[in-house]
């Protein structure tokens, strides 16, 4: 089993309930394949680097995972298909930082 760590960036024009959906089919889309949820944190709707999808902010939330290389796969095609979805990285790293993180340490 590989570590990766995982963000994915959500519409900011969802509502609550249908947020949690879409993080809820994400983690369960990562229950299927037999990747393993160690942590998850909620950063929020934050200010966008540059426009997507003439998006200026989003819902942000990360996630350490344990799976092999060959899900990621899948599951990134899967993810392409999400239209709430607008971005996602998996980035695959030997040690899991301490959470939490400094994004979610820092004012907003």
């Amino acid at each position: 089993m590989n570590k990766f760590e995982v963000v994915i960036v959500l519409n900011p024009e969802l509502a609550t309930n249908k947020l949690n959906d879409e993080i809820d089919m994400f983690k369960s889309k990562l229950e299927v394949h037999s990747a393993k949820i160690i942590n998850e944190e909620n950063w929020g709707l934050r200010d966008l680097s540059y426009s997507i999808n003439k998006f200026k902010k989003a819902f942000y939330r990360f996630f350490q995972i344990e799976t092999s290389s060959s899900i990621v796969k899948e599951i990134n095609n899967e993810l392409n298909q999400s239209e709430n979805i607008i971005r996602y990285i998996f980035i695959k790293v030997k040690n899991h930082q301490n959470l939490p993180t400094k994004l979610n340490n820092e004012k907003k």
